[in-house]
């Protein structure tokens, strides 16, 4: 099918009328609290994670005036050495288990959100268990480009330091120097953004296609490049220009929520649930974007069927079917 600046446009107030039949038609707040739940477990990796903020306050305490304290801080240090680098590696250990664990539960999130919004209902257990496998596909995908991402920042970060190792060795400010500055500014722009454009098409559409066709993380993005990306390069660049626009106006509508709730925004799970709207509309409009692709993505028709959409392929059924047609 061919897709024009028209679908960009049209997959809007479409989005739109699947929002409002899902969140205020037959309006269910134990739905909407449900489905928040979800939402918010969606976003969990992209809110960040906890922010541990040390307070070294410098006031002039006893003794402040002439250093004595921070001489017996010094000596605190050198004697214990040991115990500062064991709760430092236990410290780092927590936040890497517990960086782990946001990551998966935002896995689960994203096809429990996904399920409510294409299904109309609020639930979390029993798609808790049936995308398991897909969850966890998904998951170990975003922890290998993490480290992926992470690995290629370090490497550039050596190479300027590398380049610019004449400057710094000489303390000065050179030729050096500046190329390291302009080559590492460069390369840190194309890497953020190849990561982010890598991230978006992720969650708007290879998650989606995971979904609706039960395929695990790279085979999904094989069914996105054939049947979804290829030949419709303009049309997905309109497509992010106008969730450009969007998050705009999203942005807007969130700090006008923030002062008409006092803040209540910026609590965790209850402003998730206050801008449910909004996350369910931009949930929906790439949704409804995949849609006119074609009859052979019925995104929002499976919640008319009572089974709800097909359940994950397990690779004991694909060795099933290629035996019945080897036979056949």
């Amino acid at each position: 099918m061919a897709l024009s600046a028209e679908s960009v446009i049209e997959a809007i107030p479409a989005a739109f009328r699947r929002m409002a039949r899902t969140l205020f038609q037959r309006f269910d707040i134990r739905k909407w609290f449900v489905l928040g739940f979800c939402a918010w477990l969606a976003q969990l990796a992209e809110s960040g994670g906890p922010n541990f903020n040390v307070n070294l306050g410098g006031g002039g305490g006893p003794g402040g005036g002439d250093g004595g304290g921070f001489s017996a801080i010094g000596d605190w240090f050198e004697e214990h050495v040991v115990l500062i680098v064991c709760l430092a590696v236990l410290g780092f250990l927590v936040v890497v288990a517990l960086g782990l664990l946001i990551l998966w539960l935002s896995s689960r999130g994203k096809f429990m959100f996904l399920d409510g919004v294409v299904y109309n209902r609020g639930a979390v257990v029993e798609p808790w268990r049936r995308y398991r496998s897909l969850a966890n596909s998904l998951f170990g995908f975003r922890l290998a480009f993490g480290l992926i991402v992470l690995a290629v920042l370090t490497v550039l970060v050596a190479a300027c330091l590398g380049l610019a190792w004449v400057d710094i060795a000489r303390e000065t400010f050179g030729g050096a120097a500046l190329t390291a500055i302009l080559i590492g500014g460069l390369s840190l722009i194309g890497v953020v953004v190849s990561a982010g454009i890598v991230s978006a098409l992720l969650d708007d559409f290879v998650v989606p296609v995971m979904y609706l066709r039960g395929r695990r993380v790279l085979e999904a993005w094989g069914v996105f490049y054939r049947e979804l990306g290829r030949g419709h390069f303009w049309p997905f660049v309109l497509f992010y220009v106008m969730k450009v626009v969007l998050g705009m106006a999203v942005a807007a509508v969130a700090f006008m929520a923030m002062c008409l709730t006092c803040c209540l925004v910026l609590l965790p799970y209850i402003g998730t649930v206050i801008l449910l709207p909004v996350l369910v509309f931009m949930r929906c409009y790439s949704l409804s974007f995949i849609e006119q692709h074609g009859p052979w993505w019925p995104v929002f028709a499976y919640d008319l069927a009572p089974s709800g959409p097909p359940a994950p392929e397990a690779e004991g059924d694909e060795e099933a079917e290629g035996d019945e047609e080897a036979g056949a």
